[in-house]
This record gives structure tokens, sequence and C-alpha cells, in this order.
């Protein structure tokens, strides 16, 4: 894969974060963060999520994923794109986080529990009927056309909309906590997706646990718990084996004491879902 091919590829914000940096302030399209060669104390480092590239207002400097590589590791573009191999040139580029609705003409039509027999069946292929009073049937109209979707709430008041057909999400991106007052162990639990957390949900009983639940909806959506992580004794991580969930489990491990990664349980497969429904159709 050529230069320009990994310029677009890596994500600039996960990059970032594999570095310990974080916005200082942001948007759902851009962020400020420090500069990347220098202290200050007004953040110069202008992000744009979409472009993937950064513009120093203090230098008039631009930076693409490669380039930032070199300045932090002071290093040739060859060791850069050493480092950058880590990523597999597979991350999930943020236009796809950005696809959140708010910029085309949507309109959530009726939120209501699941009837519809092809998202029942939907439901029954991921092996997670049984949890289905913890997501809703969303219609809505996209574009001047009507859709229905398995709908899963998060917390900015947009909905995660999955189906055989649709990856999407109406409304503002953002994760979705779910807080157990009972939690003594102080522990919780982070799923990619809301489908492991569902699957999570049908193992063992899991509707038992005392622990709390975080699940991102999109690896991109780190930045935004780095804080409240701190607050926790145990983090148990339940991310994808693909080359966005390791670099983000290296990113958390890195950063927080008492990290377990318990993909080890579902080596093999993609994610938990996966190996779930797999584990069931043996049964």
């Amino acid at each position: 894969m050529n230069c320009e091919k990994i310029k677009e590829k890596v994500s600039i914000r996960l990059l970032l974060e594999s570095f310990n940096l974080f916005p200082v302030k942001q948007n759902q399209k851009t962020a400020f963060y420090f500069a990347l060669d220098r202290e200050e104390k007004i953040p110069s480092l202008s992000v744009d999520y979409i472009k993937n590239k950064a513009f120093d207002f203090g230098t008039g400097k631009s930076y693409d994923v490669i380039s930032i590589v070199q300045i932090i590791n002071k290093c040739s573009v060859s060791d850069a794109l050493k480092y950058l191999s880590r990523f597999d040139y597979a991350m999930v580029n943020d236009k796809n986080v950005q696809d959140t609705g708010q910029e085309k003409n949507y309109y959530i039509i009726q939120v209501s529990d699941v009837k519809h027999p092809a998202l029942i069946q939907y439901l029954k292929t991921r092996k997670v009927y049984e949890q289905r009073h913890l997501v809703k049937e969303i219609n809505y109209e996209l574009n001047d056309k009507k859709f229905f979707g398995i709908g899963f709430l998060n917390d900015s008041g947009g909905y995660e909309i999955r189906s055989k057909y649709a990856k999407i999400c109406l409304g503002q991106k953002e994760v979705t906590w779910i807080k157990n007052e009972l939690n003594p162990k102080n522990e919780v639990l982070i799923f990619e997706g809301f489908f492991d957390y569902l699957s999570y949900r049908n193992i063992d009983k899991a509707e038992n646990s005392i622990s709390d639940y975080l699940i991102l909806n999109s690896t991109a959506m780190l930045f935004k718990v780095k804080d409240r992580l701190k607050d926790y004794h145990k983090v148990s991580l339940f991310l994808d084996n693909d080359a966005n969930g390791k670099v983000t489990k290296e990113i958390i491990q890195n950063n927080y004491d008492n990290v377990e990664d318990c993909s080890l349980f579902y080596s093999g497969f993609n994610d938990l879902n996966e190996w779930f429904c797999n584990f069931n159709e043996k049964l």
C-alpha cells in the first residue's frame, strides 16, 4: 500500500491516541490539540477528522499521519511506516464516524418494541433475540425514503441502527454507558458494538452482573471516556480481534491499571457476537 493510501486509511484520531494525545477542545468534525513539538498553554494544533489532516497555527505546518509519527518519534519516513504498520491500515475512517444522519435529511417516524418479522429474524440470526427488550424497532425516513431497523440508544439520544442492510447512526454519535448502582468491585466491561454487549448478556445469565457496561459504538469514541475510565478499579475489554480493536486495546492497557483482555476468550473470531453465533450453531 502506498503512502497516499496510508494517509487515508489510518485514523488520525486513533494515531494521536496511541501517543496518549487527546483533544483539548473538540466537536464532531474537528478538534484542537496541544502542539506536537513544543509546550504551550493554548492549543494550536487543529485536527480535521474528516480530511485526516492537522494544521499547526503556531508554525504554519500541515501534518498527515506519516509526518505526525516522524515529528513525535523523530524518525525517517521508513520508520514511520513501520510504526503505522501496527494499525494494519484497517482503521475505521472518521468519515464513518461522521455518518450520523445529522447532515442528511432524516426523520424518525416511530420507536417501538421489536415486532417486524424481518427484524425478529435478524435478531435470531445474531443469536440475541432473548435480549430484544434492550433494543427498539426504529422506523425512519432518510433522504425521502422509508426504512426500518434495530435501534440501540446512545447517551446523546441518537440511535445506532442495524439491520441486514444498514449500519448507520441517526442523531449524534456517542457512547452508551449502562451503570449499575450495586458495583462493589468498581468494574466496567467495554464492548465495541452493541451486538457484542447483547451477546454477553446471553452468556451465563449475565443480566445478574453487577458491573457497569460501556458500549463504544465506535472505537473512535474512546477519547470521550478517557477521564471517566480512571474511576474504575478494573477494566475488562471485549473488543474486536481486528487491527482496530488491537490498537484500541493497547491504548487502554497503556493508560489504565488492572486491564483484562477478554478477547482471548473468543480468539479465532472477529468479535464476541461472531463467536457466540458459531458456538450456538454447534449446540
